[in-house]
């Protein structure tokens, strides 16, 4: 099935629209004050005509089998295309705001390039029973026609570092 851009899609979320969608996959995480883990992951980017995407994401921790063994991260929010990219750059710029279940909101700001974006943490705000993070990168990539992505984060003491890598499949 051939994906079809919306026609009530804002105009400014065209660069964006191969986004658009339920996705479904899996992927792998690790960091140094954690054992490494498997994940399966639910993602939908939602448009409602105005000038933003409502994101979602939910996982599930996974066996070695795949079998869901425990909820995991949750997180929702929105992604606006924010004008022309910097003058070093193609493409637009993009901010990103997300909320999570364990005490965190996020600003991000970014570069979309065609299927490419790639972010990163210009504000992180947690509550005072939430672990310390203090910085974030994300890539988000079409490759094939699945939707990839790698977040790096900096968190509890912790240097800029690899933490979560998917491949999700347009569902």
């Amino acid at each position: 099935m051939a994906f079809e851009i919306p026609e009530d899609l804002h105009p400014d979320l065209l660069p964006l629209a191969w986004l658009l969608g339920p996705w479904h996959g899996n992927g792998k995480g690790e960091y140094p004050t954690i054992e490494a883990f498997s994940f399966e992951q639910d993602v939908v980017f939602a448009h409602d005509t105005r000038p933003f995407l409502h994101y979602f994401s939910r996982t599930w921790v996974t066996d070695d089998e795949g079998e869901r063994l425990r909820p995991g991260a949750l997180e929702t929010g929105f992604l606006r295309p924010a004008g022309p990219a910097p003058d070093d750059a193609d493409g637009i710029s993009i901010e990103l705001v997300l909320a999570h279940p364990t005490g965190y909101a996020e600003v991000w700001y970014g570069v979309a390039d065609g299927p490419r974006i790639q972010l990163a943490t210009d504000a992180v705000v947690r509550t005072a029973t939430a672990k310390e993070y203090t910085a974030g990168q994300r890539m988000y990539g079409l490759v094939e026609g699945d939707l990839m992505y790698a977040y790096d984060m900096a968190a509890q003491g912790q240097p800029m570092q690899s933490h979560l890598w998917g491949r999700l499949a347009r569902a």
